[in-house]
């Protein structure tokens, strides 16, 4: 009990820093840059609950058996759903430093899209179309899971409780509304994500279109959504006291499904770059030249290759190192703050206006870690009310 408070303590203190940390900036000499890394984060925490949910959802989709206790797991993702739509309303207090265009006067047509009510009213039906099927998927999943003896009986599990009601469960009926939710989910997924990435990312350099950006987004986030699941995984399956273990051929078969992402991702990341290069048309090539051959972006997208793709291509394709969780954590981790880097090389440019300096620096990485306490104390409050979702069956594990 101490240790799960002293945790609890530790996740806390992660969010009050980061937070305080967002407010000094926000509210100082360079509020812009505050504002950056919150957009940053935004993007990439949400983007990692939504991919890791849909880990699950697919494994519904195409009945696949293999990953039974990690996809409990996976719906614990669900958990960052509200805090990640009350994050994206409080981007509107931000508006000006989020979305350069608003000073733009030459958009040439695109002020019918381009304009803070509409956008935020698009991505607000968009954002809880998705996370209300998510939840939708997660309920009914919870329902086919008999009660855990350990459950905290707290106000979740008592909502769930009272919808449930006293019948008997159907477990065939349950199990047929699941994977229609899951088509939905999936579908609400591509489309959503697409728009978030078009409206978010692609619109801060608003005289620059690509028709692939939008499944480039839902790709990488599935991607990070791997990546934060198999660290969840693996940080459960090497803690003594949680009681999860993971069969040697399941962290295998996550770490292929992985390493195929990590491929999925590059290839997108390619084609967008090969077409730009052949097409040759100054509007397209302007914006690739700048993150890719000027300074100081330059590193950054080097960087960011090497901890996407190289890095995770060339040692994934050592078998062992797939059933190995330790190596799992930090590889999967440098993957994630790859596409961090991504996001900042996307943004940075519109957003800081800065020609010869790198606007990163500590105070950055502190907002970061108040977004991780943020996703961590939601997951951890979602399986203290729901333990069964970390509860592997020896017939799963074996």
């Amino acid at each position: 009990m101490q240790k799960k408070n002293s945790t609890w303590t530790l996740f806390a203190l992660l969010t009050v820093i980061g937070f305080a940390t967002f407010v000094h900036g926000a509210f100082g000499e360079s509020p812009g840059r505050a504002w950056q890394a919150y957009l940053i984060n935004f993007l990439l925490w949400s983007a990692i609950a939504q991919g890791g949910l849909l880990f699950s959802v697919i494994m519904t989709t195409v009945r696949a058996r293999w990953a039974g206790p990690l996809e409990g797991l996976s719906q614990a993702f669900a958990a960052f759903f509200p805090v990640s739509f009350v994050l994206f309303l409080l981007l509107f207090a931000g508006g000006s430093h989020v979305f350069p265009w608003v000073h733009d006067p030459h958009l040439h047509g695109k002020e019918v899209w381009l304009n803070v009510p509409f956008l935020f009213a698009r991505d607000c039906i968009g954002l809880i179309v998705l996370y209300l099927l998510g939840f939708g998927y997660v309920y009914h999943a919870l329902l086919l899971k008999p009660a855990s003896a350990d459950g905290a009986g707290g106000f979740l599990r008592s909502f769930l409780e009272r919808l449930k009601g006293d019948g008997p469960v159907d477990a065939e009926r349950i199990a047929c509304r699941m994977r229609a939710i899951s088509v939905a989910y999936i579908l609400a997924f591509a489309l959503v994500l697409s728009l978030i990435g078009y409206d978010l990312v692609m619109a801060a350099d608003p005289h620059w279109v690509s028709t692939l950006f939008g499944p480039y987004t839902f790709v990488k986030a599935f991607y990070v959504g791997l990546g934060g699941l198999i660290i969840f995984a693996s940080v459960m399956h090497l803690s003594p006291d949680s009681g999860f273990r993971l069969a040697e051929s399941q962290f295998l078969d996550l770490g292929k499904l992985f390493f195929a992402f990590c491929l999925v991702w590059a290839d997108f990341f390619y084609v967008q770059l090969v077409v730009i290069w052949y097409g040759n048309i100054p509007e397209e090539t302007a914006y690739v030249i700048e993150r890719t051959m000027a300074v100081p972006w330059r590193t950054v997208a080097w960087t960011v290759l090497i901890a996407c793709f190289v890095a995770p291509f060339f040692i994934l394709l050592n078998r062992k190192i797939k059933t190995r969780p330790r190596f799992m954590i930090v590889l999967c981790s440098v993957a994630i703050a790859g596409i961090w880097l991504e996001h900042l090389l996307l943004l940075g440019s519109p957003l800081s206006h800065s020609a010869h300096s790198l606007p990163l620096g500590i105070s950055d990485v502190v907002i970061s870690l108040g977004f991780l306490g943020l996703m961590l104390m939601a997951i951890a409050y979602f399986l203290r009310e729901f333990p069964e979702l970390a509860r592997v069956e020896g017939r799963e594990a074996g």
